[in-house]
């Protein structure tokens, strides 16, 4: 190689997805609908929006659906209830209906912290994304973010009620631990899904 070649750096993904479990041949006639989850701050937008961009994908954000009602709560410090995310929830799962009816393949950010959740989310081509780290990772990767505010007991909270997909759920677990890029991150879930 020449001085003036530069070497191409290829990424290898393999190890970044740490779980996978999406059944040979599961998206073969559905179009990926990805739901990119995990708790508050752990890269959920940059993610969704990097696979989106990439793969010329919609995309949307889950909170962009709260109602008004639920907007006020939590403007007021008042956490959530499970009575509250039920009609937001229908508005997500519809999101994700028109792209299935459609065949459009999209990307969703929603934390979509418990099981219960998630089955409201789950239809043919949905593929959960979780992005996964302990506490200590996730409050690293806030406190390199400029105009990102997250109390420690506002992510307590969501780390008490994260149910982890279990290996029933179809999803792709990324280890927030190993520090990628969101480009790494990205690459491994497009190797994943074309795997």
């Amino acid at each position: 190689m020449s001085e003036q070649e530069t070497p191409t750096m290829t990424l290898d993904t393999t190890e970044e997805v740490i779980e996978n479990t999406i059944p040979d041949g599961y998206l073969r006639d559905a179009a990926p609908i990805l739901v990119v989850m995990g708790v508050c701050g752990c890269g959920k937008t940059s993610v969704a929006t990097a696979i989106a961009e990439r793969q010329g994908w919609d995309s949307a954000e889950a909170d962009d659906f709260h109602p008004q009602a639920n907007i006020d709560k939590m403007a007021a410090g008042i956490p959530l209830t499970d009575d509250d995310r039920w009609g937001w929830l229908d508005k997500l799962a519809a999101w994700i209906r028109e792209h299935v009816e459609s065949g459009k393949p999209g990307v969703l950010t929603c934390s979509a912290l418990k099981k219960v959740y998630r089955d409201k989310l789950r239809l043919p081509g949905v593929v959960f994304v979780y992005l996964s780290g302990d506490y200590d990772t996730v409050m690293e990767l806030l406190s390199h973010r400029s105009g990102h505010f997250m109390k420690p007991a506002m992510l307590d909270s969501q780390f008490a009620i994260l149910e982890p997909p279990s290996a029933d759920e179809v999803h792709l677990t990324i280890d927030l631990s190993r520090h990628m890029t969101v480009e790494q991150e990205t690459q491994a879930v497009i190797d994943a899904l074309e795997g």
